[in-house]
Parts: structure tokens; sequence; C-alpha cells
């Protein structure tokens, strides 16, 4: 009977637990709030201004004229149906039937329920936010809630009430810490729930909700907060370096860990200018401490203990290990803790693309690397030049003390650098020189507490080299000047002077033809057939002029009056042609002219062309016409073959004309060119033949005729068997004697042969080379 009893009893405490309290009813008027899951609302009929509404509507824009997007029914009590979750948020109106709605109807305000939660520090501005941060059991807490939800009103409704359940670190959860408890009323106000004491507090994660209690409408609906988590550390005072080492010229940060917002002295142990200097405008550092310098600071941490500070180092920074100290201010504290960090000294590096070798007027690139500094200085040693170094650009010497002496570079993010190096305009002879890169603005002979290198080059003078196509070119032909310009020049000018010629075809015009120079220093320029087609003949001056810089040392101006530095003024132009190249060549020859030359001749000649002896052909065969010419070599001949047959004919006759056609490429000969095509006769009549030979670039033809004759039979021989007359002996010629036959007398056919051949006329060709 008792043990019944007892699972009676038991069973009436599970069932009181299991029964949730009704959520008590909330009255409200016109222009008060309602909030999306709240399930018992009830408009205040009596005196707030819904008497006789049957629902609320929401409009989409202006009340009473534009569309209804959302209705919520109210009883004859004046219950609001439940807000559900997505319904349109805003003014909702209270309609009465048979009465439009106005903006003077009643209404509600009907919102998302928000709940907001973090932990800050519970000091003076509790602003300080350490979620997700670590904190000690010194450091003083609040938590900071806040919802839109203003339901709560003392005294008369208190169901929307808030708990802000804190998980401890061993998984247990409570609404009680320290003594404090973790409670929020709902009236749309921000409260701090504090103090929230860690002393005793267990080290480990924190993790704290807010949420609506059971008797809230919200409960379970997910509109309590997000979670936010601490942790209590039972630390001491450190401080981390995040490099073991730095190369002098990098920066460095140390972490300060310790109590939340509180003052430190950060510093280098015996400290001077040449330590590592903490870097100017950090948030965590007091730069107005007096008397303290840029080794020695104070410091203050954030809310979740911490403090990063960075220390800059410089080429004035010394290469050793440094010792950085983080320690209490308070004299009787005893809290400090060190962290060694090593600045090492850096280096640089130099190459030179290329071979090391270059001509003057050529740009190099020097590049490589400097992980000393942020800037590279360059100073050139080498024959009879300041023994300190010069600069690059101006050969000017090179002053410790001056920084602006010297050509820089800037080294990039990756250590880095690279410098063009122009040398076209440097007053400098061929020789060996060495280019210094160097960490900082040091010469030569303050190099001891520098880092450098060096590199080596090999300076040489341009040179220009230049020949033509041929020695000789036939008026209307091309004829081209080309050449290796080395130096690195854009361009050379090419002169050219003969019988009242100054480089302007049919004009007494002076003219230096600029030609540009291509990237491996090749030029070539071409004399067109227009351009020779009207020269005369006779023999041409060239002078192909290397500037040796940027600019030609000889210009020339409209009057054909030659000029430059250091030299006189000469009219080319009222000179003979022998005359005004050795004038042109006597200005670049002067000390005062950087610019070097070539010189070349060239004779221009009537163009030849000449066929050679064709003779006699036999119709069918093959064969070759060849000939001389000074036009240059891989001109085109054009040669036609032709018939020189033509008569009148019946349509229903076979014609008798014949010929063939082509075109052949002038070869170098010795002496003069040649020329040869290959004739395919085999369709050639019996007649005599006209070859015609033609340069269309040159203008010149020349023509040559020869015969096709029929093609020689060979004769049978006829054996006659001779039977000796009675009596006669035939004789045997003993062997080695050779027998000797009559010589035939020729017949009446072969005689008219020859009558006929004798009388054929002669023919002479124009044009043709008689050998």
């Amino acid at each position: 009977m008792k043990s019944m009893t007892k699972l009676i009893v038991v069973a009436m405490i599970l069932a009181a637990a299991l029964v949730v309290t009704p959520v008590a009813a909330r009255n409200v008027a016109s222009g008060e709030n309602i909030f999306v899951g709240e399930e018992n609302v009830i408009l205040d009929t009596a005196v707030g201004g819904f008497a006789g509404v049957n629902q609320l509507v929401h409009y989409t824009g202006t009340v009473g004229a534009s569309s209804i997007d959302k209705t919520l029914s109210v009883d004859a009590a004046g219950k609001v149906e439940t807000l559900e979750k997505g319904i349109p948020t805003g003014s909702y109106y209270g309609q009465v039937p048979g009465s439009a709605v106005t903006g003077a109807s009643p209404y509600v305000n009907v919102y998302n329920p928000e709940l907001t939660l973090d932990v800050v520090l519970d000091d003076a501005s509790r602003k300080d936010s350490v979620n997700g941060k670590s904190v000690t059991r010194d450091t003083k807490l609040a938590f900071k809630v806040k919802s839109n939800v203003d339901t709560y009103v003392a005294g008369t409704y208190m169901n929307d009430n808030v708990s802000i359940e804190l998980t401890l670190p061993g998984g247990g959860v409570v609404t009680d810490f320290g003594g404090q408890p973790l409670k929020y009323n709902a009236d749309g106000s921000t409260k701090f729930i504090a103090p929230i004491d860690l002393s005793k507090a267990e080290a480990g994660t924190y993790t704290a909700v807010g949420k609506w209690a059971r008797t809230s409408d919200f409960f379970g609906k997910g509109y309590d907060s997000k979670p936010v988590t601490f942790e209590v550390l039972t630390k001491a005072l450190a401080i981390t370096a995040n490099k073991d080492s730095v190369v002098r010229g990098n920066s460095f940060t140390v972490t300060i860990t310790a109590e939340s917002r509180t003052d430190y002295i950060l510093s280098v142990k015996s400290g001077d200018a040449k330590s590592p200097l903490i870097a100017p405008g950090q948030t965590a550092v007091n730069y107005t401490v007096a008397g303290e310098t840029d080794w020695n600071r104070t410091v203050k941490t954030n809310a979740g203990g911490t403090a990063t500070i960075q220390f800059n180092t410089s080429l004035n920074t010394d290469d050793k290990t440094f010792t950085i100290r983080v320690e209490d201010p308070d004299p009787k504290s005893d809290k400090n803790d060190e962290v060694k960090v090593k600045v090492e000294a850096g280096s640089v590096t130099i190459t030179a693309s290329g071979t090391g070798t270059y001509y003057i007027g050529e740009e190099l690139t020097l590049s490589g690397t400097s992980t000393e500094g942020d800037k590279v200085f360059f100073f050139l040693t080498g024959p009879n030049l300041a023994s300190d170094g010069v600069d690059l650009v101006n050969l000017a010497k090179v002053s410790t003390t001056d920084p602006d002496s010297f050509t820089t570079a800037d080294v990039n993010a990756d250590d880095t650098w690279s410098k063009k190096w122009n040398t076209a305009g440097l007053a400098i002879d061929a020789g060996s020189y060495t280019v210094y890169a160097v960490s900082t603005n040091a010469s030569k002979a303050d190099l001891s507490d520098a880092k450098y290198s060096t590199a080596s080059i090999s300076l040489r003078s341009g040179y220009i080299t230049a020949t033509t196509s041929g020695a000789t070119v036939a008026k209307g032909d091309k004829l081209t000047i080309s050449g290796t310009a080395q130096g690195n020049p854009d361009d050379v000018y090419i002169w050219i002077f003969g019988k009242n010629y100054y480089g302007t075809p049919n004009s007494r015009a002076l003219n230096a033809e600029k030609v540009s120079v291509e990237s491996d220093g090749s030029f070539e320029h071409e004399l067109k057939s227009a351009d020779t087609k009207d020269l005369a003949a006779g023999q041409y001056f060239v002078v192909v002029q290397h500037p040796m810089g940027d600019n030609p040392g000889v210009k020339y101006d409209p009057n054909g009056v030659i000029y430059g530095d250091g030299i006189n003024n000469v009219t080319l132009t009222s000179l003979q042609a022998p005359a005004a190249a050795t004038a042109l060549i006597d200005a670049l020859d002067s000390p005062n002219i950087p610019d070097t030359y070539v010189k070349l001749t060239f004779v221009v000649e009537e163009p030849q062309l000449f066929i050679d002896p064709i003779g006699d052909k036999a119709a069918g065969s093959k064969f070759t016409i060849s000939g001389t010419t000074n036009l240059a070599v891989g001109n085109t001949l054009n040669i036609d073959v032709t018939s020189a047959a033509f008569q009148p004919g019946q349509k229903t006759e076979a014609s008798a004309f014949s010929g063939f056609g082509g075109s052949a490429v002038v070869q170098k000969g010795d002496g003069m060119n040649t020329w040869s095509f290959e004739v395919d006769g085999t369709s050639f009549k019996v007649d005599q033949y006209i070859v015609t030979v033609e340069s269309i670039d040159a203008g010149k033809t020349a023509t040559a005729l020869f015969n096709v004759v029929e093609k020689e039979e060979a004769t049978p021989t006829a054996e006659v068997t001779t039977t000796a007359p009675a009596g006669e002996v035939t004789t045997t010629a003993p062997a080695g004697e050779a027998t000797t036959e009559a010589t035939p007398t020729p017949g009446f056919g072969a005689l008219v042969a020859l009558l006929v051949l004798v009388q054929l006329p002669s023919w002479s060709c124009a044009g043709s080379n008689p050998n």
C-alpha cells in the first residue's frame, strides 16, 4: 500500500511539472506595439479606440488608398489572431465593417521581436566587448542586454522576461552566477547585469545565451539572442614576438598578454637610438608620458587583455640581439616578462644584364636584391675617375655627406630592385669599370659600415660597318646599302654625293637619309629603281654616319649647310661631289664630334644587256640561251622566243607560227653578271626565230636571231657484192694494213642542197655579243 502511495505522489508531481502556466492576455490600445509571435493580444475596445473593429489591415502604401497585403482577424472580444512569422511588419489599422479606413483609424505597430546580448568590461564606459576574448579572474564583467520588446510593465504584465543561460567550462548551465541573477525584463531598454565576479571562476570558456522565459509568447520560436563567449585564464604577465630574428630595415611585433585595459611599461633593455624603436601612431601606445622615448613607452591592453606593438628597425639599428621587456608600472609589483629578438645586417647584390661587355650608347639593366634599407645607391669607378667614385649619370664625384650626389633605385617589397642605365650620354672612354651598389649613401672610402656589392663592366666604343649590294648599279636598277651599327643607336644617316648630286634626286638640295637601326644593330637602306633611273652615270660617294649618342654630332639645315659643336659651318651644296664628301668627313673627324662613320663608293652605269651567239638549232630539240648584263644579281629578265614566220593562209590550214617564253634571274658572274634560259623547242618548226630579252625595271631590251633547221637523219650504207671477173684475183690485205676506199663523188641532189645553203642571206643582231 505504501509503495502504491509513493507511485501516485510521483505521478502527480510529474504531471504538475508538465503543466505550463497559461500565458496572460495583454490589452493593447491604439498606437502601441505588438510583436510577431504574440498569441494573446487583446485590442482595447473600451477606451483603446478599437470599438467595433473586426480585423486589422496592412497597406502596401498610402492608408486607405493602396492595396492590402495582410489582414489579421479580430474576434468579438478583441483578441487578435496569432501573429505568425513572415507577416509584413509595420502599422495595422482597425477595420470597422461598413466604414472606410483612414490615417485617423486606430492602429497598432507590428515588429519582429529582437534580443541582443553582449559581455563587456564593467568599467565606467561599459563599451569594451570581450566577446570571443580572454580575461583574467581579476576582470570585472557585465552582461549587456537589449530588446525592442517593450511589453514588461512592473506589477501588471510580467510574462516577457529573459533569462541569460551561462554554460560553464564543465558543461553545466546556470542562470545565476556568483550570486548575481541573470535576468532581464523586456521593457524596450538596454540593461547591464553586473557585477559578474570572476574571482572564483573556473578557468575555461564560458558561453551565454539570452532566452525568452517559458511564460513568454516568444519562447521556443527562434527569437533568442546569439551566443557570446569569453575565456577565463589564470595567466601572468607575458610577452611574445612574432619573429625570433629580423633583417635590419624590417619591422617586428610583440604581443603583451595581461589584465584587461591596464597600463604596462614596454621597453628595450639598455636601449638607445640604435635600438629597435616603437613605431609611431599606434593606438595601444601612450606617447605623451613625460620622460619616455621610442624605446621605452607606456602601453595599454585592450578589453581582451592583450596589446600588440610594432617595433621598427633601420640602417642605424645595431645588428645584435635585443631584449624586449614588459613590466607592471607599480613599484611594488614583481610582474614582468621578456623576449629576445635578433637584428641581423642585410645584404646587397647586383648583376648587369648581358655579357658584361657593352658599347657606349647602349642601355643596360642593373638589378639585384637588397635586404638592407629601402634604397640602393650607385657609383662608378674606373680609369682616371674620382677615386671615391662618380655618379652613373653625370660622372660627378659622389659624397657620403650628400645623398643627392648618388643615382638611386627603390627597393621593392620583395627586396628586389632594378635600374636602367643609358650610356649614350656619357662623356666616357672605352675601358673597364666597376659599378657599386650600396645600402646607403656612402662613397668608396666609407664602405666599412655599409653593405655593398659590385659588378664589373667593359665599355667599348661604338662602331659601324657597311657595304653596298654591288660595286656598280645600272640606271633604273636597285641598290642596297646595309651594315651593322654597334652602340645601340636609334638611327644612322646615309649621305650620297655625285656629280651635282647631294642626296636628293633631280635637285641640288642636301639630304642625309635617316635609317632605323634594328635591335640586333643591323640597318638597311634601298635605293629603288625610281631613285637610280635619273642618276647620271659615274662614281658616287657614300658616307654612313653613326651618331654615337642620342643625336648626331654633325647636322645640316635646308640651305645645305652642315654644322655642329666645335666645327666650322660648311655649305656642302656649293662644293663639287668629291670636295663635299671630303668636307663632311673632315667634320666627322673633328675631336669635338663623337660620331663615327664608314665610307663607300659605287658606280652608276647605263644598263647593258647582251645575248650570247645562239647558232642553228635542230627542229624538236631543247637548248639554252644565255648572256651577260651589268644589272644587279636577282633582277628578273623577261624572255620571249618567237617564230619569224607570218603569211596569209587558209583557215583550214595549221599555223606555222611557234614560240616559247619565260623569265630568267640574273646570277653573279666573273666581271659582268650572267643569265641563262632553257628553251623547249619540241614544237618549233623550221624557221627563223627572234629572241627578245627585257628588263622592265631598267627599261633595257636586247634581241637576237637564230634558225631552226631540219634535223639531220643518218644515211644508211648499202652493201654491194661484186663478183670478180674470171681470171681476176681477190687480194686480202695483210693483218694490220688499212684498206683504202675511193672517195665518193657527190650526186646532183646533194650539190643542189649545198647551192641553196650558200645562197641563204647572212643576219646580224643588234645588241648581241659576238664572241
